[in-house]
């Protein structure tokens, strides 16, 4: 076959180049009507669950709320119930009151260190937040203790005061015990009713029953272990009702 040969106009460099605009402006509208026309995935929606807690008492929102590094919320409402059995208007012999018995004199301190005003109004938002400050306090005063042991000596000091755990701790040094273990301290603590012991020299403060103290400690540490195992069997469950919640809208 011979060379075919175009007779028309010729085209100009400017219409080439509209021609080139036209369809690529063409393409684009093309390529984006058809992505628009994809079948949208039906929403996945997600059932959303509230936030559980083990109930263990009227106050357990309190204890959440002012729970610290120092104390759990648990370990805040076993303090409480081995106080005052959760009742608010309990009241010790000694004068302790409230929720978290805690001594009026103390409670004044406390708060002032929170700067709160001083009143001998109690009331029980008030009552955690000055015990968990006592806490506190006490926490950094036997900071030199690993946390583990700690607590035991934050709690012995929350039921009697600190004096006579430190003279029970100079007593242990003297003697080459590690004061530093509660397991050692308790024996010493109970010997301070004898008078040969509580008389020697490092001891500053005397004569003391360490019944209730180390009966305390005991008490709060089995009752936190037991509010502890509860909710690890609690979140357990939760965490089973949830698997099984998954596997049913996954079917």
């Amino acid at each position: 076959m011979g060379e075919t040969i175009y007779n028309g106009p010729e085209m100009s460099p400017r219409k080439i180049l509209v021609l080139i605009l036209t369809a690529v402006v063409i393409l684009v509208l093309f390529l984006t009507r058809t992505r628009c026309e994809e079948p949208v995935p039906e929403a996945v929606v997600e059932e959303v669950r509230p936030v559980e807690y083990l109930y263990i008492s009227p106050f357990d929102s309190l204890f959440r709320l002012y729970a610290d590094s120092v104390c759990d919320w648990k370990m805040l409402a076993a303090i409480a119930y081995v106080e005052s059995r959760f009742d608010t208007a309990a009241r010790s012999s000694q004068g302790a009151m409230g929720l978290m018995q805690i001594m009026p004199s103390t409670y004044r301190n406390m708060l002032a260190r929170l700067g709160e005003h001083d009143t001998t109004a109690q009331n029980t938002e008030l009552d955690v937040r000055v015990a968990v400050r006592y806490l506190d306090e006490m926490d950094k005063m036997f900071g030199f203790i690993n946390s583990e042991e700690r607590i035991n000596y934050i709690l012995g000091s929350y039921n009697g005061g600190t004096s006579h755990i430190f003279d029970a701790m100079r007593l242990a040094r003297k003697d080459g015990i590690n004061r530093y273990r509660w397991c050692n301290i308790e024996p010493i603590l109970e010997s301070l009713t004898d008078s040969l012991v509580y008389s020697d020299s490092v001891c500053k403060f005397g004569y003391f029953d360490a019944t209730e103290m180390i009966r305390y400690v005991r008490n709060v540490k089995r009752k936190y272990n037991e509010y502890n195992t509860l909710d690890l069997m609690f979140r357990a469950s939760e965490k089973l009702a949830e698997n099984n919640n998954e596997i049913y809208y996954n079917d």
